[in-house]
């Protein structure tokens, strides 16, 4: 039968060191939790900044977990209790730049939050997203590239947030064009777009912001 057992069964507990000492073991433990969960948080706060780095100053594609531990200072163990790939600690910083979109298209004033028409809204959320990509672009294609993009919590908001526009609009059958109305918003297409291409955010997003309003005009199921 187990210590555990025994305990259960009324068996007497093993006595603490009484006296002095026994203060002095008390004082001890009682930091270790919140001293580890110090650790962890500096640990984390390491990984996350030593990832940024690595994946703005190469491709992303090639960044792996031992690369970042390297880079941290901390061991491969360290690394995989906190993230188990280099795409989960991409997500982990793209996830609260996406956050402060997310509230604006929730709280936020017109026309990117409530209160514009839905074909302006759309073309706000459009200008928002290339703003979100040209400044963090190495950390969506960590994060966002590939069908990877579909199974994020962020793509999931961002399907959310499209179809209540549709909706808005008076689009009978809006499912099939959640999707095409977010794929101009895929990291690889604007990294082709911004830099073998060449073209400005300027104009890509006049491009997008018609191509939205277009899209709500013509898409009343009529």
């Amino acid at each position: 039968m187990s210590d555990d057992e025994q305990r259960g069964q009324g068996a007497a507990p093993v006595p603490r060191v009484g006296g002095l000492l026994g203060d002095l073991q008390a004082a001890d433990e009682r930091p270790v939790a919140p001293r580890r969960r110090a650790d962890a948080e500096r640990n984390r706060a390491q990984i996350l900044t030593a990832a940024e780095r690595l994946f703005a100053e190469q491709d992303p594609r090639t960044v792996t977990m031992d690369r970042i531990a390297k880079a941290a200072g901390v061991g491969r163990a360290t690394l995989y209790r906190s993230f188990p790939d280099p795409s989960s600690v991409a997500v982990a910083l793209l996830d609260e730049h996406e956050r402060r979109l997310q509230g604006q298209l929730i709280y936020g004033p017109p026309p990117l939050g409530p209160g514009a028409p839905a074909g302006e809204r759309l073309a706000a959320f459009y200008l928002a997203m290339l703003d979100l990509l040209e400044r963090h672009l190495p950390l969506a294609l960590g994060a966002e590239t590939g069908a990877a993009r579909f199974r994020t919590g962020a793509y999931g908001f961002w399907r959310v947030h499209v179809r209540t526009l549709l909706v808005a609009h008076g689009v009978r059958d809006p499912d099939p064009l959640i999707d095409i109305a977010l794929s101009p918003l895929s990291p690889e297409l604007f990294r082709f777009q911004r830099h073998e291409l060449g073209l400005s955010v300027e104009r890509i997003g006049r491009s997008l912001t018609a191509f939205g309003r277009r899209l709500l005009e013509s898409g009343d199921g009529d």
